[in-house]
């Protein structure tokens, strides 16, 4: 979050400045013996940083969202978001002063949330999903299982756990003597999860190799050890895992509709080529031109296909040069 703090206030600053470069009024901002230093000159030695082109195609696209779709962003969702920051930063006095630091108010940051919620309902506007999806989604996807699990860091100790656990030790009471899991391991390693998320407890992460191996057991049965990497730790980590209620798919998708509609619409989104698709339409729907001959190639990286089609009608041309030159010398 501090971290998007501090990205909010430089982009804030930098419009700041290349507003007030687009001024008429060509103002005095350093004076010196000898010399000035005019918001004109300050603005075109601006340009040339890439930070500034970055900047101003951000305020492209903020200004298209806000004007498309900061309608369905409603003050109920911006304060909820605020609040989630006030969470974070563990309560509303320490937030706001970590936003004086940035030199940002509540209004600029809670204008910064619409602006963030509107890119999302813009995304999320042209994400279109079939059948198919829902299909390919289905592949992969398992239902809530219910475990219990040990995570340990030694593997000649995690072997040690697991006789004890197959020679009628309580698996439970183990889990809370040995698993490293902070979370879990006070109810005895309990959590359950599906193929996408933990979905309860909170903040508890499972490897999904840890994940497919539970898929495969019996109410009541335990696994060998399983070696995954730790996500917190990027550490290999070892664990033990029993399954309490093992829910199993079936053939039939339709009761997990809601479900694979989110998946598939998640994995939509975090598509590169589906981002940079609905930029470049969105570019072309507000018809977007850039007149400051220094940041006219901006947007090229966002309309690809209107390169290819300018490319094939130049083709054509030459193509037609080509075939009239071979008509002439031949007659």
């Amino acid at each position: 979050m501090k971290k998007k703090l501090l990205k909010l206030s430089g982009l804030v600053f930098l419009s700041a400045l290349i507003l007030s470069g687009c001024s008429a009024d060509n103002k005095e901002i350093v004076t010196m013996k000898g010399g000035k230093i005019t918001q004109d000159e300050f603005y075109q030695e601006l340009k040339k940083d890439d930070q500034s082109k970055q900047l101003l195609t951000g305020m492209i696209f903020n200004k298209i969202a806000l004007e498309n779709y900061g309608d369905k962003v409603s003050e109920k969702e911006i304060e909820a978001e605020y609040k989630k920051a006030e969470k974070q930063y563990g309560g509303k006095k320490v937030l706001e002063e970590n936003l004086k630091q940035y030199k940002m108010d509540v209004k600029t940051f809670k204008e910064n949330i619409k602006t963030n919620l509107a890119q999302k309902e813009m995304m999320a506007s042209h994400v279109k999903i079939t059948d198919a999806d829902l299909k390919e989604a289905w592949k992969t996807y398992h239902p809530d299982v219910d475990v219990q699990f040990i995570a340990m860091g030694d593997e000649a100790e995690a072997k040690k756990t697991l006789e004890s656990i197959n020679n009628n030790g309580d698996f439970a009471k183990i889990a809370k003597e040995k698993s490293t899991d902070e979370t879990t391991k006070g109810e005895g390693g309990k959590v359950t999860f599906n193929s996408t998320q933990v979905t309860k407890p909170a903040n508890v992460m499972i490897p999904d190799a840890v994940k497919e191996a539970a898929y495969k057991l019996e109410d009541g049965k335990v696994s060998d050890v399983i070696t995954a990497q730790n996500p917190m730790t990027g550490e290999d980590s070892f664990y033990i895992v029993k399954m309490v209620k093992n829910k199993k798919k079936g053939n039939d998708y339709k009761p997990y509709e809601k479900q694979l509609k989110e998946i598939t619409e998640q994995t939509k989104l975090a598509d590169p080529t589906f981002q940079q698709k609905v930029l470049g339409d969105e570019l072309e729907k507000a018809n977007v031109k850039v007149t400051d001959p220094d940041f006219k190639d901006i947007l090229n990286a966002f309309l690809p296909q209107k390169e290819e089609k300018a490319d094939k009608k130049s083709d054509k041309k030459d193509d037609k040069k080509e075939d009239k030159k071979t008509t002439e010398s031949t007659k």
